[in-house]
């Protein structure tokens, strides 16, 4: 229960890079929104490793699980300045990388200290601090720069921070494959709950009417498309792949799958979010727009580009979970909605989610068809 508690922190972080991105959806802040994501979500990745060894509702690591989720919480407040400085208080963008090294801090002193009877364990985690030192001085640095060169250190800190962990080596550990599965599970579900957030904030307090109500509906049912897509079979598939690991191979499915492949998932749902969003207000708002105005630039590409970033996500999961081939369907349905872009471009908005939930819908059926005998293995064993 502390875990998810915590993983409220998470949720109110996902909100405000939504906000962050849908304040003025360009290029820029998209791609802002998108930085500060994986930098959270590297936060978060290790209290997950960490409750995985130890009960986090137990002892002292209460208290680390409530100081990690309090730094976490003052980055996430912080968002909307972790670029650009707003008037009058602290340096955001310093608070904000000062915030993200004690969230780090915290979980590596602790982490320390749980290895003390484990020496490899020990010897991984002298491997893997660099990577944070890292990115931690690149986001101070950062701090006090702007235009590109502030972005250009962003990248450096995760640069830093994803293959410093990946060149580390496979010495971890990990008590309980499902604990590990289930957690990022339900950051799935946390991400599609912004989904569901966006389409109401996006005809909040507007009258409803049948566009707002079919809007919904669309909204909802790609929503639901990608709970699909993930829960069905696939998060179960590379769950018992991991069940049967052994040794690195077992920790190499849980950082590459779980701890690296995850960040698309979520900011290919995000940025789904952020088109919901925008096509909600679009249909909502009928003393500005019309229905016939169509979703055009970032918007648009951010709804249909997010979906194919979590499908392309989801299909190398779950390849590389269970050693199969990348399922044909789901990366042709990715490569199809990057081509509906420029075709859709002058289509209304709610045409255009029309579409996306169609193509969404042909693929859960083709798979619900031509892959039955296979779901009924994975979620109910040999019959």
């Amino acid at each position: 229960m502390l875990e998810l508690f915590f993983d409220l922190v998470f949720v109110f972080a996902v909100t405000r890079v939504t906000d962050l991105m849908a304040d003025e959806p360009d290029g820029r802040n998209i791609l802002h929104g998108v930085l500060a994501m994986a930098v959270l979500w590297w936060s978060w990745v290790g209290y997950a490793w960490l409750g995985n060894l130890v009960r986090a509702d137990e002892g002292i690591v209460r208290v680390v699980m409530f100081t990690g989720m309090g730094a976490m919480f003052i980055a996430a407040i912080t968002i909307p300045e972790a670029f650009d400085d707003l008037p009058g208080g602290l340096d955001g963008p310093l608070v904000f990388a000062l915030a993200y090294f004690v969230v780090r801090l915290v979980h590596l002193v602790f982490f320390w200290f749980l290895s003390h009877d484990d020496p490899q364990l020990r010897r991984q985690l002298m491997r893997f601090a660099p990577s944070m030192a890292v990115g931690t001085v690149a986001l101070v640095t950062a701090s006090q720069l702007d235009g590109w060169p502030q972005t250009a250190l962003w990248f450096v800190a995760l640069a830093g921070d994803y293959l410093g962990t990946f060149l580390g080596g496979e010495g971890w550990r990990l008590r309980s494959v499902s604990h590990f599965a289930e957690r990022h599970g339900v950051i799935v579900i946390v991400a599609l709950g912004e989904s569901i957030v966006a389409i109401g904030i996006g005809v909040a307090a507007v009258p409803v009417s049948w566009a707002v109500i079919v809007g919904c509906a669309l909204g909802l049912i790609v929503s639901a498309m990608m709970w699909w897509s993930y829960f069905d079979v696939t998060s179960l598939a590379v769950e018992q792949a991991a069940q049967r690991a052994r040794g690195t191979r077992l920790i190499k499915i849980a950082r590459n799958c779980y701890s690296f492949l995850h960040l698309p998932m979520v900011i290919g749902i995000v940025m789904m979010s952020l088109g919901l969003k925008i096509v909600l207000h679009y249909v909502g708002d009928n003393s500005h727009y019309s229905l016939s105005d169509p979703l055009e630039g970032w918007p648009l590409v951010s709804l249909y580009g997010g979906s194919a970033l979590y499908l392309l996500a989801l299909s190398v999961f779950k390849a590389y979970g269970t050693r199969s081939h990348l399922p044909v369907q789901r990366v042709a349905t990715a490569a199809l909605l990057v081509a509906l872009v420029p075709l859709v471009w002058h289509v209304p908005a709610l045409a255009s989610l029309g579409i996306l939930a169609s193509v969404l819908v042909a693929l859960i059926s083709f798979e619900m068809v031509t892959l039955d005998e296979r779901r009924t293995e994975v979620r109910h064993g040999r019959e």
